[in-house]
């Protein structure tokens, strides 16, 4: 199976990357040679490539950079990907899009199903919104796999900003009104990998296509988030002086709004795949097996 990886340089395309067997030919173009910021330029070397499967971990997910530059979230976040999504129809491939929980305004108090009506707050949202609306439309056969909060124990993400302020002596405030899943990036990829290759060798089965749900299970908010990350670097021996400060959202004082709910509900992903899948574990228990997983790697004289 020949398949085309976006974003491969990211944390979730690395993951991804590293949770094909050999057996995948597996086809991860520099942005340099595939920018998603250059949408006209992607459809010839699509059909050169002719995969049977595109992935796309790309996109512009700094949400106070979207806010500033619209334009290019937009050309990112959804021009590209319609050119994607018509790439994948012309060629008959399956295209995977990782989309996100900032499509929803965070306003219902029960976590989202895939059913509720999005009404996203901020421009990142909005233009992952019209990225998924244009997969839709372009009729390809797809899965659009909506998560959260990703993390992963290398890069710049959350979780490796906390720990970088952790050996400071300082107040550290974080937002306490703002609830989520945090989603291990090496345990959300499997679950694509996994899916790419079963789906496309069953090409008819198109009740298990369309929109999922895939974040770790249970919800904590960005400062609980934060304490787990100190406590549970603490007992694999790290430093951390830092002291973690609730704050509201208000009294934070953010340039973008952000949903203060979007817990997601799972349980159609875990339906339709149980055959396939396990359920991802709770966000603590990941976050455990992510920091032993970046302490070990650490340890061995190489930075993650």
């Amino acid at each position: 199976m020949k398949l085309l990886l976006t974003g491969g340089t990211g944390q979730l395309g690395r993951a991804f990357a590293a949770a094909l067997p050999d057996t995948v030919e597996l086809i991860a173009p520099p942005r340099p040679d595939f920018d998603l910021a250059r949408p006209a330029t992607l459809a010839a070397p699509l059909r050169a490539f002719a995969p049977a499967v595109i992935v796309n971990a790309a996109a512009m997910t700094a949400v106070e950079r979207a806010e500033r530059e619209p334009a290019l979230a937009r050309t990112v976040n959804a021009d590209a990907v319609a050119v994607l999504a018509a790439a994948a129809r012309e060629l008959d491939a399956l295209l995977i899009h990782f989309s996100t929980d900032y499509v929803f305004d965070g306003r219902k108090p029960a976590p989202y199903v895939e059913e509720d009506a999005p009404a996203p707050l901020n421009v990142y949202g909005a233009s992952k919104l019209a990225g998924e609306a244009a997969i839709r439309a372009s009729g390809a056969r797809h899965l659009i796999l909506r998560t959260s909060w990703v993390y992963s124990g290398a890069g710049r993400n959350f979780l490796t900003a906390i720990l970088e302020q952790a050996t400071q002596s300082r107040d550290l405030r974080v937002v306490d009104d703002q609830h989520g899943a945090p989603t291990w990036a090496e345990n959300l990829a499997p679950i694509a990998a996994t899916l790419a290759q079963a789906l496309q060798a069953e090409p008819a089965a198109s009740a298990r296509l369309g929109t999922f749900h895939c974040t770790a299970a249970g919800d904590t908010t960005w400062c609980g988030f934060a304490q787990a990350i100190l406590e549970e670097a603490v007992t694999l021996g790290a430093e951390a002086r830092a002291r973690i400060v609730p704050v509201t959202t208000a009294e934070y004082g953010a340039a973008v709004v952000r949903p203060a709910h979007s817990r997601l509900d799972c349980s159609r992903l875990a339906h339709t795949f149980g055959d396939l899948l396990s359920p991802l574990p709770d966000w603590r228990t990941s976050l455990r097996a992510c920091l032993r997983a970046r302490y070990a790697v650490l340890a061995g004289g190489t930075r993650p």
